[in-house]
């Protein structure tokens, strides 16, 4: 029937999430969340109705008016150690309505939580991935990563944990190798002396971990983009928009001669940055470069000198 809506048994037939029309084998469905209907664009058959609708009931227009209305719980995350699907009894000793409740039931209700919480850490696992989750949260608000960086690096701890690589390395250690490789791989700027800076172990046992874990799960690791670095220095140090382009340029001239190769990212992003602010006559010094990009002022010249080679040898 083409051209006309023909309404059928969608439950029946088993087609409820089927993505080709069975009356003219075409692939186009449309979804209608307001009659809450699938329904086929070419023929206008009617694949499903009486859609049931998973958003809020009501506008909300706070973050309490949403968890209010929102007709689910939480979405599953990397982030907690059972990935958010556990349940979780409120410590209001109130009943549905808002009333107290009596104290008998409200020892009742101390009794439920304490066995629940046992119950959700019951094994080793669990709690060391607790500590662990909690303290890759930890340093990723020290260090202003975003969400999928979180998650990412939730994930290769728990990977890292399935694959014994936990045994004989310590939990801190291992959540930041964990962290560290999820800002390589979401290509965030963050250095490994910015991992230690935030972290409870020393800097060579964080590569030494970060090494292993990578060979282990066959991580492809590459290298560091120094441009990465720069709008960050170069907001820190507050120079001017020329200044920040010109360094980028630098570096990518850097880049094509093979300069990069076996150096530290933040060294390179620093000296470009030096070198640009003295060809664009703004005053900043190899002390304030180096605070901010945590190298040493040798580092800086060494790297500027580098840069000023290819600059000369490129642009002659």
């Amino acid at each position: 029937m083409s051209g006309e809506f023909a309404s059928r048994d969608s439950a029946a037939k088993g087609d409820t999430l089927a993505d080709v029309c069975p009356e003219c084998g075409g692939d186009s469905i449309h979804r209608d969340d307001v009659h809450g209907e699938r329904v086929c664009r070419e023929c206008g058959c009617v694949l499903s109705d009486n859609l049931v609708e998973t958003g809020s009931s009501w506008s909300a227009f706070s973050h309490s008016d949403a968890e209010q209305t929102t007709r689910v719980g939480s979405p599953m995350t990397e982030l907690l150690h059972d990935r958010g699907l556990t349940t979780k009894i409120h410590w209001k000793d109130t009943d549905a309505h808002g009333r107290p409740i009596s104290a008998r039931k409200k020892q009742t209700m101390r009794r439920l939580r304490t066995w629940q919480t046992r119950a959700r850490l019951s094994r080793s696992g669990e709690r060391n991935l607790q500590v662990a989750l909690s303290e890759i949260n930890r340093m990723s608000s020290a260090l202003a990563v975003p969400e999928q960086v979180r998650e990412m690096a939730s994930h290769i701890y728990r990977d890292a944990l399935s694959d014994d690589l936990i045994q004989g390395r310590s939990i801190e250690a291992v959540a930041s190798s964990a962290l560290y490789i999820a800002c390589r791989n979401e290509q965030i700027p963050r250095s490994l002396d910015e991992i230690e800076r935030v972290a409870r172990v020393d800097r060579t046992e964080i590569a030494r971990t970060y090494r292993r874990i990578a060979a282990e799960q066959e991580l492809e690791m590459k290298p560091v983009d120094p441009k990465l670095f720069v709008p960050r220095f170069c907001s820190k140090l507050d120079v001017s928009r020329p200044v920040q382009r010109r360094a980028r340029s630098i570096l990518e001239q850097a880049a094509a001669e093979g300069l990069h190769s076996g150096k530290s990212p933040t060294g390179l992003a620093g000296a470009a940055i030096y070198l640009a602010t003295r060809e664009c006559d703004s005053e900043v010094t190899q002390s304030d470069i180096a605070d901010v990009a945590q190298v040493t002022e040798v580092t800086i010249r060494n790297r500027y000198q580098e840069h000023k080679a290819v600059v000369e040898r490129t642009e002659a």
